[in-house]
């Protein structure tokens, strides 16, 4: 395939397969890379590249990988080392669209940690296309869910094969498929769109919820209205405040369609579905409009250190947990992109900031989750304390019933996180916001150390995670000054707990006071 430097419109979907972990710290071995070059106008492929991988330890090539995808040991014996293809992967992926099947949690971190494996920077996205996110969002889970191999079925396009170029291809046509009934359904949409396939889960979980008892915390729901009553006032409901062109997706997701059939979309508000560009950048742009409510609003570039005192400007408007009266707690809507809507919580109609002092770090930094380009998301959870618990599980209950009300099937995760067993061990986890700035991720987060009375601003360096991990640990004691975030996505929702600053109990005297507070 030949690929040339500059010409970059194409859309690249590309699949890799790789070796399957057996055991806790095992990473993952490319296997395989395949992809394919997309007009986005005429969605037409007009080149493909693909190649087997060995890897530098064929011992990794399991049982269990070959049961996944069919690679052994033996076909990729005489195949190239991912360093003799680097140059080949990097041309055909750096500066263009990716696009492919739920790339965010697994291909974009696996070519990272590939180019990481050879000490090489990794090629960089103009734009990101998960069509697991896409499809979720515009198609609902009409095949049942969302995997690759059940929207192939669902279309009649045979069987997954789990092999990089074949895969991409499916997915290819899975799209094209996906568009045309859509564009289809937006022709005739108090036609088709009736007949439409909603998932059975969606209805039984709103009718399990949707009389949640929130009295007890100053908080009712009126059913009837379709209102939110929060400490004695209301305001319009989600369903209400939805426009005809707000939510494109309004069919699939509907409990009743008959019930709100003013809700039914006009075929003149609908985005068309065959733009993959315009696609691109409603998913693209809705991440990183998420990104950067997270960032505050001055992030310090010095690399001198400072000493400040609890009082520090910026943050006197964070209160804590048990000084937080329920009944000034609101959540409304907030338009966020082309119909995507996103929950705001405030406390006195003003941004919900909470302090909560001496938090014990239960498990430190995490990487699990990822960003729009496959970066790796920053946190650590703590232990939550009975004031902190029950704030967050009333915010928890509204956000949750609005989501629910605005359509969403996602499934929502609590914000506390109760273990079988450990009812009476309740934790929270808390992100770190990290901005970009050229191939480095920074977090953006204050983080301080106190010791005695003085309490001094860390200034890093190179912003290396290792930084972190030494820093916070499982034990340590922390401050913790945070704002109140919602989620919906890849049928995943729920609320979420951004770090604005932190500071860490370094000297005994500070862990002893936390502990008798």
């Amino acid at each position: 395939m030949m690929v040339t430097g500059e010409d970059r419109s194409e859309i690249v979907f590309f699949d890799v397969e790789t070796t399957i972990p057996t055991r806790t710290g095992q990473k993952y071995a490319l296997l395989e890379f395949g992809a394919i070059l997309v007009c986005p106008r005429k969605l037409v492929e007009q080149h493909s590249y693909s190649t087997l991988v060995r890897p530098s330890d064929l011992s990794l090539i399991s049982t269990l990988s070959v049961r996944c995808n069919g690679i052994t040991r033996d076909a990729v014996t005489s195949a190239p080392s991912f360093a003799d293809i680097a140059d080949k992967v990097f041309d055909v992926l750096h500066g263009r669209i990716w696009a492919g099947h739920n790339i965010l949690k697994f291909d974009c971190p696996r070519i990272r940690e590939a180019f990481a494996g050879i000490n090489r920077p990794a090629p960089e996205p103009k734009g990101t296309i998960d069509t697991l996110t896409l499809l979720t969002e515009r198609f609902g889970r009409r095949a049942g869910n969302m995997k690759m191999a059940s929207l192939a079925t669902y279309f009649g396009l045979g069987e997954q094969t789990h092999r990089s170029l074949d895969d991409v291809r499916m997915n290819f046509e899975v799209l094209k498929h996906c568009a045309t009934v859509l564009f289809l359904e937006s022709s005739l949409p108090d036609i088709l769109t009736n007949n439409s396939w909603v998932s059975p889960n969606a209805a039984v979980r709103s009718r399990a919820n949707g009389n949640t008892n929130l009295e007890g915390m100053g908080l009712s729901i009126d059913t009837p209205s379709s209102s939110v009553k929060i400490g004695g006032s209301s305001m319009k409901s989600v369903a209400e405040a939805y426009t005809e062109s707000d939510n494109p997706i309004r069919p699939h997701v509907s409990r009743n369609v008959e019930e709100v059939p003013d809700l039914v979309e006009t075929n003149s508000s609908r985005p068309d579905p065959f733009n993959l560009v315009q696609f691109s950048a409603e998913v693209r742009e809705s991440i990183q409009l998420d990104a950067m409510e997270e960032e505050p609003a001055s992030y310090a570039r010095d690399s001198s250190a400072s000493i400040a005192t609890e009082g520090y400007i910026g943050f006197t408007d964070f209160v804590e947990p048990n000084k937080i009266s329920i009944s000034s707690i609101s959540l409304s809507l907030s338009p966020l992109h082309r119909g995507m809507q996103k929950i705001q919580i405030l406390h006195n109609n003003a941004e919900l900031q909470v302090r909560s002092k001496c938090l014990k770090v239960r498990f430190g930094i995490s990487t699990m989750f990822v960003d729009y380009a496959g970066r790796p998301r920053l946190s650590f959870v703590v232990d939550a304390s009975s004031e902190l618990c029950q704030l967050l599980d009333a915010i928890d209950n509204l956000a949750q019933k609005l989501t629910e009300d605005s359509g969403s099937i996602s499934e929502w995760r609590p914000v506390v996180n109760r273990k079988p067993g450990f009812m009476n061990c309740p934790t929270v986890r808390l992100n770190l916001p990290t901005v970009v700035d050229g191939n480095i991720s920074r977090w953006v987060t204050e983080i301080y150390q106190k010791e005695s009375s003085a309490t001094q601003k860390l200034m890093f360096s190179r912003f290396d995670v290792g930084e972190l991990d030494s820093l916070i640990t499982p034990g340590t004691l922390l401050d913790v000054y945070f704002s109140v975030d919602s989620y919906d996505y890849q049928q995943i929702a729920g609320i979420r707990l951004v770090a604005k600053k932190l500071i860490v109990h370094s000297s005994l005297i500070d862990k002893a006071t936390c502990r008798l507070t």
